[in-house]
């Protein structure tokens, strides 16, 4: 037999994590790595913080699963704080993201077919989004890269180039639903919306009664220096797709609505048989405690400040390598002038520091939010080392 055990659908490195401590992974070789990508933007409290650590552990001493028959006094929990911190008045809990957009997906959908408008279930995308593997989230995207080997798609999506409002506009037809989109394309390489973009979909939306699902799998729970990073943009959506920090590392995601948007999502409609599980909703709780607060969220503001400005003042070292910073809160890209994996691999392999290639020739730099200045002294000594040694012909 000559497939490997795991489906061989990643290529994976050689670093092969046995223990996280804090900011760090170590592996299996006694080899320490500082991780500055966090399970792709993943590990928002590190790998051994104790209240994480402590609510998972008290929950599976009690109740690890039940179906979703039954009341959930955890879930209920859970999800009135988030509807306390956010725009939305329910939330459904999944156990990733791209359930969490596939729920927004027939939320969008449900919304005008509940009032028998069959015909609108179109939703508008943007060139270079992504939101997640399966068959409904990669048609949403347009990158043919992950259709390959899975045609045909799903219809119901049409892109249209990412922060061009006009081209949105002209988009809008008979079938439409909505706009899907993030307000910072993550894997698509830290590009951020334009505030008159976001705000030119809020109102096409209104103007036409359409509905704004936002994707905010990575962006999300405090990565972008806000709770949600549509905050910074003066606008609310409709619907949300979270997922990625909220479980600090446990698998979790959500969609959250408004009471209007989800009018459609009645008994029957929709169910999950592990989402909002009593481990989720412990884990959950115990990244809110530390990440809903106005005044850890200044410091991942302030924190991902410095990191970017020191960052803007390195790469003019290396012309030749780099080209700009972008990004905002601890969601940061770092452009290349070569493609990025040969760089993340350098990193990773020379010098012992993680992070994740991404769009745009972008090295996505996405430490656990709870760095403190010595990480970032200790990222930008390994930057500047591996810089200096770089071949761009290397490859991952």
């Amino acid at each position: 037999m000559s497939i490997t055990p795991l489906m061989p659908v990643y290529p994976r490195c050689g670093v092969r994590p046995v223990r996280g401590e804090h900011c760090h992974l170590i592996g299996e070789d006694g080899r320490r790595f500082l991780d500055f990508a966090s399970g792709i933007a993943v590990n928002a409290l590190g790998h051994s913080h104790k209240g994480l650590i402590g609510a998972i552990q008290r929950q599976a001493e009690t109740l690890m699963h039940v179906s979703n028959l039954y009341g959930s006094p955890q879930g209920e929990h859970l999800a009135q704080r988030l509807v306390d911190l956010t725009f939305a008045d329910t939330v459904f809990f999944t156990n990733s993201g791209a359930e969490a957009v596939e729920c927004a997906i027939k939320t969008a959908r449900a919304y005008h077919q509940h009032d028998g408008n069959d015909h609108k279930f179109e939703l508008i995308t943007f060139n270079n989004a992504f939101h997640g593997r399966t068959l409904a989230t990669i048609s949403a995207s347009s990158q043919e890269k992950m259709h390959k080997g899975f045609l045909p798609l799903l219809p119901g999506f049409r892109y249209v180039e990412f922060n061009d409002l006009e081209a949105a506009k002209a988009a809008i037809g008979p079938h439409t639903a909505g706009f899907l989109v993030e307000p910072i394309q993550g894997e698509g390489g830290i590009r951020i919306a334009d505030e008159a973009f976001l705000q030119g979909l809020r109102a096409l939306c209104d103007e036409h009664d359409l509905l704004l699902v936002l994707d905010e799998v990575q962006s999300g729970v405090g990565r972008a220096g806000t709770f949600y990073a549509y905050e910074q943009y003066g606008i609310e959506p409709d619907i949300l797709a979270t997922a990625k920090g909220i479980g600090g590392g446990f698998p979790l995601g959500a969609c959250l609505a408004t009471e209007k948007a989800a009018r459609g999502m009645v008994i029957g409609t929709h169910g999950s048989t592990y989402g909002g599980n009593p481990l989720a909703m412990a884990a959950a709780e115990a990244v809110l405690d530390v990440i809903a607060d106005e005044a850890f969220l200044a410091d991942v503001r302030a924190k991902g400040e410095r990191l970017r400005t020191r960052l803007e003042q390195f790469i003019g070292n290396y012309p030749e390598l780099f080209e700009l910073v972008r990004g905002r809160g601890l969601f940061i890209g770092l452009k290349l002038k070569v493609e990025p994996r040969g760089f993340v691999a350098h990193l990773r392999d020379n010098h012992e520091l993680l992070t994740v290639s991404a769009g745009d020739n972008v090295v996505r730099i996405v430490p656990p939010l709870v760095i403190d200045d010595s990480h970032i002294d200790e990222f930008m000594e390994k930057l500047s080392a591996a810089s200096a040694s770089f071949q761009p012909m290397e490859t991952a």
